[in-house]
């Protein structure tokens, strides 16, 4: 149920701070405000900006934030550390630039393992608690919330229990509103993590937090144990961006709050937004999105095995632990050697084809997919030719041309630039056409000669675009002879599809994957 005081429970995300530490990833100031606005669209709480006193860029960011972002539902905070030793808050730098940042709340992180205050920061455990207290203090007095992460609080709790507790104390005693526990080095586990957050809970009554890395990958699990156990604040980042194997996935972690645990974290409906959003953050990273990620990943609620599909036309709950619409994602089924009638039928609906009461057609195409599967095809990874295969079975074959030969030539000048041609002779509308063409390979060349070929007939051939193209050898030991696979991606700017060609010689196998291609993009142009 949702809480009658919405800042009774606290999403945190710390995509722009955290996650950016992921290797490979790198945002620009953009990048960052358009990360924020989509976190604002599914109704996080608070939106970790960054480090404003560590680095140019975090500080251009609370800069341009003033003006360019304007938050519907998240809070913006500022991340920085306690005071150094030795001085006061009110003159050390790093806390002037937390005062300055232009948030009403402020993150700071604190020492809560002792062997770090003597060995990292070098100063001595009561220097660290004084440390907290002061920072804290002082950005109270200076009108800002305060949340202190206690950095790698789980190992110096195992180390030295008492210290950890005093930190703890101390920080809330100071005026923090939430003492988050990190699993810094993300080695915990979840039974273990229960049972030290509910022992904190117990002996501090402060309000708790949870910060957890996917080292074990129990990032999630331990921050769901940890809500379990009573903190009241999740951090995590969107997609489980961060360092070495990353932090608790934000988007898992609310949608398991809410789907399993009953708990209303998000504004209502916004839950539905978890794969739109995930998808568009992944795009402003540059990252590939991973279709296993559990609830926004395309494969989440993908079905092949023929057990499961017959299952699943019954009733599509008996192998799917949630509707997918509750997060934005789709069932979807896939089309392998394991699949029978059940799959092939609802995969057809998948495809808007009716075929309940085509029981020859369905048991052709069953047998058609085992047979092709077995000599090389995945017709799971090419949906478009499975869907070009299934309509010749059930509506009969529909082609826009007949092919008569193909030929490509490669050719070495004496430059040392290495072309290949390629001739087309086809007929499309009972008009009879060759066209040859040159390209910097002999898919590339072959690619553009069909396209020559067709253009007459298909001006709309024009929107479509070759965008992606991958080779698979399918037996290494036959060295080159062996048989090979080719997926070649093709997009009209709007929509992507697959195709997959099979043959021993790599051309043959490019030439039937672009075939059916472009066959795909005609039929959807209708």
């Amino acid at each position: 149920m949702q809480p009658d005081d919405p800042d009774s429970f606290h999403v945190y995300d710390t995509t722009l701070r955290d996650g950016t530490q992921q290797e490979g990833l790198s945002l620009s100031v953009g990048d960052k405000i358009a990360v924020a606005r989509h976190l604002d669209e599914i109704g996080v709480g608070f939106i970790e900006g960054g480090w404003p006193g560590s680095n140019p860029k975090d500080a251009e960011f609370f800069r341009r934030a003033r003006t360019e972002l304007r938050l519907e539902h998240a809070l913006l905070t500022a991340f920085g550390a306690t005071r150094r030793a030795r001085t006061t808050a009110a003159d050390d730098p790093q806390v002037a630039a937390l005062r300055e940042a232009g948030t009403a709340v402020v993150c700071l992180v604190a020492k809560s393992d002792r062997r770090h205050v003597e060995r990292a920061l070098r100063t001595t455990p009561v220097e660290n608690l004084a440390m907290i207290r002061d920072t804290v203090a002082h950005l109270r007095a200076e009108g800002k919330r305060v949340f202190v992460d206690a950095e790698h609080f789980f190992d110096g709790y195992r180390a030295d229990a008492d210290y950890a507790l005093e930190v703890v104390r101390v920080a809330a005693e100071a005026g923090a509103e939430v003492v988050v526990l990190c699993d810094t080095n993300g080695g915990m586990l979840p039974t273990r993590v229960g049972d030290v957050v509910s022992a904190v809970r117990d002996r501090t009554g402060a309000r708790l937090g949870i910060h957890c890395h996917n080292d074990t990958a129990c990032a999630v699990a331990n921050t769901l144990v940890a809500v379990e156990a009573g903190v009241t604040h999740v951090q995590g980042t969107a997609n489980g961006y961060g360092e070495r194997c990353g932090n608790a996935d934000l988007f898992s972690v609310v949608a398991g709050l809410e789907t399993k645990l009953g708990r209303r974290v998000l504004p209502p409906g916004r839950l539905r937004e978890l794969v739109r959003v995930s998808h568009a953050i992944d795009e402003i990273t540059n990252s590939a999105p991973d279709a296993h990620r559990a609830y926004v990943g395309a494969s989440a609620f993908a079905h092949k095995a023929g057990l499961h599909a017959s299952a699943v036309k019954i009733d599509p709950d008996m192998y799917q632990h949630i509707d997918p619409a509750v997060v934005g994602n789709d069932m979807r089924m896939l089309v392998s050697e394991l699949a029978g009638r059940a799959t092939i039928e609802l995969k057809g609906r998948e495809l808007g084809l009716d075929l309940s009461g085509q029981r020859e057609a369905l048991g052709r195409v069953v047998d058609l997919v085992k047979e092709r599967e077995a000599a090389g095809y995945t017709y799971e990874a090419a949906e478009a030719s499975f869907e070009l295969l299934l309509r010749d079975e059930t509506e009969g074959p529909r082609r826009f041309f007949t092919l008569e030969s193909w030929r490509v030539i490669v050719e070495r000048r004496p430059d040392g630039e290495v072309v290949s041609e390629a001739t087309v002779k086809l007929v499309s509308n009972g008009v009879r056409h060759v066209s040859t063409a040159e390209g910097n390979g002999p898919v590339n060349a072959l690619d553009r000669a069909l396209r020559e070929a067709l253009e007459k007939s298909y001006p709309g051939l024009a929107d479509l675009d070759l965008v992606d193209y991958k080779v698979r050898i399918l037996d290494g030991r036959s060295g080159t002879g062996a048989v090979t696979r080719v997926l070649v991606g093709t997009s009209d700017g709007r929509d992507r599809w697959d195709t997959v060609g099979v043959d021993e010689n790599i051309i043959a196998a490019s030439w039937e994957a672009l075939q059916d291609a472009v066959t795909y993009g005609l039929h959807r142009q209708g």
